[in-house]
């Protein structure tokens, strides 16, 4: 059931929208059938995460990003093309690199990098951070710290899309690292066993923190793991946002409406360190040179050039545009408060419990 797959236009509701306007060429092309517009859309939101990420590492090394922080630089095309695969209404859970899918699902961009300040206008008051985004009405309901902490969740929220008839679909993103734990093939087995509706999307960024995937994994094309549970399960150039959005829109539409879920493994490379703080020192030259050389967003931006799409002073005023609104973001963000000491205790539960603690460090124990 596992297979390789190359791009593929899907016959969903995505792909009509698509055909409006649609570029023509030569004997097609690249973007035929493609709008326009769509595709300058597409590049200006891998521009804004860029631009995004590249502010944040900034605010991390002035010390007005706190905890940890870990980007999705590199990862441009594969976030916009799994967000463009899901409505509004559909789930999404992600582990610890998620800002640019935040911004993706249709969170501000001020929001998201308040929550990194942790300012109490962030998607989650402040508390959460980096690392935990969380926004019921845009369906994204984490940002997981703990490696496929969500992955058991994602599962559950599927089982219960199934139990109440609905027909949303939930994506659950996942690092490279995340195969390798027992909670990832639970989930697998229970979500085929019971046709839940849910994709699993491993991000293959090639490196579990400094660990090569070949070196942590005795099978490393990942998506293979989807055989042993008779999902389907597939591979797909993470570079190329065409080709995320139309293998993940498929996937997605199958899941809907079949309840069948399916394993996506996005290829891609990860332009900076693990997290801000990670130097990276364990990649070889040739590793970063390549990364270099597979820049989604300098590669979309050339191939829109050459296609006529863009011309520069467009495509300047595309990137100029995006940097603004990153500075905007960072403006929001410095601009919001500080959480007021007296509500630390809050949001500890959902409800009222009897005699919980609410003493700080330095109060005594009676």
């Amino acid at each position: 059931m596992a297979q390789t797959a190359t791009r593929t236009k899907p016959a969903t509701r995505a792909a009509k929208s698509r055909r409006a306007g649609s570029v023509r060429g030569s004997g097609g092309g690249r973007f035929a059938g493609e709008s326009p517009e769509l595709l300058k859309d597409y590049f200006y939101e891998m521009t804004l995460i860029r631009r995004f990420e590249e502010r944040a590492a900034q605010g991390y090394t002035q010390a007005k990003i706190g905890g940890y922080c870990h980007l999705n630089l590199g990862e441009e095309a594969t976030v916009v093309g799994l967000m463009r695969a899901l409505r509004k209404s559909d789930l999404l859970f992600t582990n610890y690199r998620e800002h640019g899918y935040a911004i993706a699902k249709g969170i501000e961009p001020g929001r998201v990098m308040a929550e990194l300040y942790g300012r109490t206008t962030g998607t989650s008051k402040g508390w959460g951070g980096s690392m935990h985004m969380f926004d019921v009405e845009a369906g994204l309901l984490g940002g997981y710290g703990i490696v496929g902490g969500q992955v058991p969740l994602a599962t559950g929220a599927a089982m219960a899309i199934d139990y109440r008839g609905g027909d949303q679909v939930v994506m659950c993103q996942m690092g490279d690292g995340t195969t390798n734990i027992g909670a990832f093939h639970e989930a697998l087995n229970i979500a085929a066993l019971w046709n839940l509706p849910v994709v699993f999307v491993v991000i293959n960024n090639q490196l579990g923190m400094g660990t090569t995937v070949d070196k942590s994994s005795a099978e490393p094309d990942l998506f293979k793991r989807a055989a042993a549970y008779r999902m389907h399960g597939e591979r797909v150039d993470g570079n190329d946002v065409l080709a995320v959005r139309d293998a993940a829109s498929r996937l997605v539409e199958e899941a809907r409406e079949s309840g069948r879920p399916a394993l996506l493994e996005a290829v891609s490379e990860r332009l900076k360190g693990h997290s801000v703080v990670d130097p990276a020192k364990y990649r070889s030259e040739d590793s970063i040179e390549k990364a270099k050389q597979a820049d989604p967003v300098a590669n979309f931006r050339a191939e829109l050039i050459e296609a006529g799409i863009l011309d520069e002073d467009a495509a300047v005023e595309i990137e100029r545009k995006a940097q603004a609104e990153a500075d905007a973001a960072v403006a929001f963000a410095d601009d919001s408060p500080h959480p007021d000491p007296s509500t630390l205790f809050d949001y500890t539960y959902a409800t009222p419990v009897a005699n919980d603690s609410r003493r700080l460090p330095a109060d005594p124990v009676f």
